[in-house]
């Protein structure tokens, strides 16, 4: 009986013989600088390829960003209102940031201090309990931004030097259900993509740890 075809089906070549695995990788060449933004690059690279072929790729440079499932102890996920002119509309958002970099050393900033103070900027709140559920890239038919998930609990306010957001943004913050965030996604109304991982893991998570054992 012939075997289906599938993804886990290996092709052959002559005989029955194992195909060679292709080659995908492309190798920068060249690349040239078109901007230098506040915290991003635009650049051309020019690629080629296995074969020898080559094209161009835009790029968007950037140093990766930081996002928080903040989870309080009613089980609401806190999550903030903002304008996003890319999108041309306001969000509804769980908290996030760019990872700093050293305007000196070119160093970037470690992801788990950042997202310490993303989250006390973005919602005035700090946590006691973390963890990293995963890290994802946004956009990776152009841009080089990583973003490192994580999971925050145990929340108090944040009163004694307590950091703000900055300068440039303007937030309102809501706290809301997890089952109604979580549903509000299934209908399309969070239209964020770090906020839809964000909840569809952390459900993944809650469900895996709900099912029986055996």
């Amino acid at each position: 009986m012939t075997e289906p075809d599938g993804p886990a089906a290996a092709s052959t070549g002559p005989e029955g013989s194992a195909a060679p695995t292709p080659d995908l990788t492309e190798r920068v060449v060249d690349s040239r600088v078109v901007h230098t933004g506040h915290y991003m690059e635009f650049r051309v690279d020019t690629i080629e390829r296995a074969d020898g072929t080559r094209g161009e790729r835009d790029i968007v440079g950037h140093p990766g960003a930081v996002a928080m499932l903040a989870i309080d102890e009613a089980d609401r996920v806190l999550m903030v209102r903002q304008f996003r002119l890319a999108a041309g509309d306001v969000l509804l958002e769980i908290p996030a940031g760019t990872l700093d970099v050293d305007a000196a050393t070119g160093a970037v900033e470690d992801p788990e201090i950042a997202s310490r103070r993303e989250l006390e900027e973005e919602t005035g709140y700090r946590a006691r309990t973390w963890r990293k559920l995963g890290s994802f890239w946004t956009a990776p038919g152009f841009a080089t931004e990583l973003m490192h998930l994580y999971l925050a609990t145990d929340l108090e306010p944040a009163v004694e030097g307590r950091l703000g957001p900055d300068e440039d943004e303007h937030l309102e913050l809501e706290r809301v259900p997890f089952a109604d965030a979580l549903a509000a996604a299934d209908r399309g109304e969070i239209r964020d993509a770090k906020s839809l991982v964000a909840l569809l893991w952390y459900d993944r998570l809650r469900r895996g740890a709900r099912r029986p054992a055996g």
